[in-house]
């Protein structure tokens, strides 16, 4: 379509940004007739984390939730129905694992982009607008087009968190997000220290501590948090990835929903058990293997981050040991920021500020129909509702409901059946 003709077009809906929970909202709205949306996304093709494609890591979501199934089993953009399409099905059901390797998940991901025609790669969004007279949405690009609709849903996702003791210091120190592209030149340092305590961070230093006799560096791995939390996986717990759970949590004091967002980051930034139990062997045999000479290698927990500085070649960070109430310091070359991801509303808002809802804390106040704008059905949020809808906000298999949900208020009625109880417990008096 040209952008003339694309200017005067209007939209049911234009989705900005292509993670994989707008991606699974495109695969959903594709054979619906009644729906006209389209999905802009500034990257030329689909990627998602390809900084942690680490051999055999995978996701900690079973296969079925991909973009579709749990919305629609029947869909043709399935991850059964990819792994059909590649040949694969038959190994995938031989190997009885189900969970996808992760460079898998973005395979599958780019291969369902593909067959789609209402996205478009390489399209930045600079300014989003509104027009009263009109009742529409204008979505302006970089290059000067013009989008214009009813609705909008905001895909843009979260951004890699640096510690601001470590923002604009030199030496090469860098976010796991870049983990793949940077790991040769890591290799060759003398030292490495691991700052973080999820799954990236076990990931990153079960692959170090594996090549450390090959290479010859210090590795250290050091968190905050007073244990190396694992993913809490079992099944009455996964029960609050539930619409169940959402009414519960959606309802509670917005200070409580605070308190809580902090106390369930074990819930969803865990690390797996199996990967836990990986490396305390690696340790075990790492220290058979080396006799009397110690592992060059630390584990350091209770540990804040309060100072950094570079100079020399090395970096030289400042930790308390919060329950002793001591500080120490390392010196180390490498430096792995393994910090997690945070959400920031994107600067294209900016002109509709005024429309959007914010709560007391000055984040987005997400319906609980996961709309954001003052009219309730306007503009909608994948993701970045934590503090809102609890951990169902970036589980991967609450991804389908969530645009069920969302699909239901887009066309004024339901198209996927939306669940509304799923749970054998009750967590509301």
């Amino acid at each position: 379509m040209t952008a003339l003709a694309e200017a005067s077009r209007t939209h049911d809906f234009v989705g900005i940004g292509l993670g994989p929970f707008n991606l699974g909202l495109a695969c959903l709205t594709e054979p619906i007739d009644a729906l006209d949306g389209v999905f802009l996304e500034s990257k030329p093709d689909f990627e998602w984390h390809a900084g942690m494609f680490l051999d055999g890591a995978h996701l900690q979501t079973p296969f079925m939730s991909d973009l579709v199934t749990l919305a629609d089993p029947t869909s043709p953009y399935s991850f059964l129905n990819y792994l059909k399409e590649k040949g694969r099905l038959y190994q995938f059901y031989i190997r009885e694992n189900f969970y996808p390797l992760r460079v898998e998940y973005d395979d599958y991901c780019r291969w369902a982009a593909g067959k789609l025609s209402c996205v478009r790669f390489s399209t930045t969004v600079a300014e989003v607008t509104y027009d009263e007279s009109e009742a529409l949405y204008a979505v302006r690009t970089t290059a000067g087009d013009v989008f214009r609709a009813r609705r909008l849903v905001l895909g843009t996702g979260t951004t890699p968190y640096v510690p601001e003791v470590c923002r604009g210091l030199d030496g090469g120190l860098f976010h796991n997000a870049e983990y793949m592209r940077r790991k040769a030149e890591l290799r060759s340092k003398k030292s490495i220290t691991i700052v973080g305590s999820g799954q990236s961070a076990a990931e990153i230093y079960h692959e170090l501590l594996a090549e450390i006799d090959v290479h010859g560096y210090q590795l250290n791995w050091v968190t905050r948090s007073p244990r190396f939390f694992p993913l809490e996986y079992t099944k009455l717990t996964l029960e609050m990835t539930s619409p169940d759970y959402i009414d519960y949590f959606r309802a509670l004091p917005e200070e409580t929903r605070y308190r809580l967002e902090k106390q369930q980051k074990g819930l969803f930034k865990g690390i797996n058990s199996d990967l836990i139990d990986s490396i305390f062997d690696l340790l075990y045999q790492k220290d058979v293997e080396h006799g009397d000479r110690p592992v060059p290698t630390r584990l350091l927990t209770n540990s804040s981050l309060n100072s950094a500085r570079y100079e020399d070649g090395v970096y030289r960070l400042g930790f308390r040991q919060d329950e002793q109430g001591k500080d120490y310091e390392i010196a180390t070359e490498g430096l792995v920021l393994a910090t997690g991801y945070h959400y920031r509303p994107p600067a294209f808002l900016e002109p509709v500020r005024d429309r959007l809802c914010f709560d007391e804390h000055g984040r987005f106040d997400v319906a609980r129909n996961y709309a954001i704008d003052t009219t309730g059905r306007g503009v909608f949020l994948q993701n970045a509702g934590v503090h809102t809808h609890s951990i169902t906000s970036p589980d991967l298999g609450m991804g389908p409901y969530r645009n069920s949900s969302i699909i239901r208020e887009l066309l004024g009625s339901e198209y996927y059946p939306v669940e509304k109880t799923i749970a054998f417990q009750e967590f509301a008096v």
